[in-house]
């Protein structure tokens, strides 16, 4: 039987007039350091990737990084890498995955909290080869999203929990930091980033881990800097620095970056601002066994919602312990992207607004034309603003069906 999603889209087409958004860069020491202006323009074309949180931890099916000390003890979490044998790990499916849904770009989990490196890195032996499965996951993911047409990018913590030079510990860990040196992991660090850029072809820098005090505003410009000197094209999200306000995900032009990250949350309407929520599917980042899944209307209108908001979506899934994605993450994907199919006009390309979105309600524009998601159908009539010093030329159902309207005063 075929899922109805309950969701009316309504075109507005007339002549409209496109706003200019504001682009941040390399922070207050570097404001004239941008990405180049059409590579964030075609991202935000993209509207909608597949985030992935993947490691050692899944063999325990519990948070990635988080659960290092407070549930699972260090010694044996510092250990599950030798246990770690993907064997069913697949790069085609997974990135057939996300095109099936309708996603067009992929970031994955590179080096979380807990400080793995799921790549080969010639910088430490806590990595994918250093594993009983040993291959690069890496690298077979930045070949297949090339082979099939989606950009992939790579997320990596500047912070690190296992690493001995990083001056911060977490969950109980004993060693001492009074000999740790900072200047020596950020060493490490540039060495892994320029890893990334150079050798996996990631057009997306995802940073995350910036809010400890072992990081600070200066040297969250100095890396920014860095990773803009190996590509102008590619994107680097607010992370990088130390501006971001909370899980809302927004910071000023004070800080380095080039997209706001609102996190577990819709990121409010900001036109004139890039952003993308990062959203799990489940209740947590890494795979939970029996975990509650959203259902596809819930993550349609989350998607609805975001594009709605001028922001783009990145929805995570956690692969399980031998390297599939679960079969019900893979169903709910299908329906999404099913949904794509048909109605994605109103999603890719488009920019938020020029309605402010509430819960019932979102817009999208694009060239001359408006696109109105209605996910509740309101009582009685429809009643809009009408966009300023735009003439309205026609108002019809997404599949053509002429509707009956009237512009007040005329």
């Amino acid at each position: 039987m075929k899922k109805v999603i309950f969701l009316w889209i309504i075109s507005i087409t007339l002549s409209l007039t496109g706003t200019c958004q504001q682009q941040y860069g390399g922070g207050e020491d570097n404001p004239d350091l941008k990405t180049n202006k059409e590579a964030l323009n075609q991202w935000q074309d993209l509207k909608f990737g597949m985030f992935i949180h993947w490691g050692p931890v899944s063999l325990r099916g519990t948070e990635i990084g988080w659960s290092r000390g407070p549930i699972i003890p260090i010694v044996e979490y510092d250990q599950l890498y030798n246990e770690f044998n993907p064997a069913l790990f697949n790069a085609e499916e997974w990135v057939k995955t996300a095109k099936e849904a309708g996603m067009k770009y992929l970031v994955i989990i590179t080096k979380h909290h807990d400080g793995f490196c799921l790549w080969n890195s010639k910088y430490t032996e806590y990595d994918m080869a250093s594993t009983p499965y040993g291959k690069d996951v890496l690298k077979a993911l930045s070949d297949e999203c090339e082979k099939q047409g989606i950009w992939f990018g790579t997320y990596y913590s500047v912070l690190d929990w296992h690493h001995p030079e990083y001056t911060t510990r977490y969950g109980g860990d004993p060693r001492p930091v009074e000999n740790s040196d900072m200047n020596k992991y950020i060493e490490y660090m540039y060495g892994q980033v320029e890893e990334l850029i150079k050798d996996y072809n990631t057009r997306i820098l995802w940073f995350d881990g910036e809010w400890e005090n072992s990081w600070n505003h200066k040297e969250g410009m100095k890396l920014y800097q860095f990773c803009r000197e190996q590509n102008d094209d590619l994107l680097i999200n607010n992370r990088v620095d130390k501006g971001r306000k909370g899980m809302q995900g927004m910071s000023s032009a004070r800080f380095a970056g080039d997209f706001g990250t609102p996190e577990q949350r819709v990121g409010t309407f900001e036109p004139d601002t890039p952003w993308e929520s990062c959203i799990t599917i489940g209740t947590q980042w890494a795979w939970k066994p029996n975990d509650h899944i959203k259902s596809s209307q819930e993550c349609i209108h989350t998607l609805i919602s975001t594009a709605g908001g001028n922001g783009n979506l990145l929805l995570n899934v956690g692969p399980m312990m031998d390297g599939r994605i679960e079969q019900r993450q893979i169903n709910i994907l299908k329906e999404v992207g099913g949904w794509l199919k048909e109605y994605g006009e109103s999603v890719y390309g488009t920019r938020g607004g020029p309605y402010k979105p509430e819960h019932w309600i979102a817009s999208t524009y694009k060239d001359n034309r408006i696109y109105i998601h209605l996910m509740k159908w309101p009582l009685g009539e429809l009643i809009l603003p009408k966009p300023s010093n735009n003439k309205i030329l026609a108002v019809s159902v997404f599949n053509g069906k002429p509707l009956e309207y009237k512009t007040k005063g005329e």
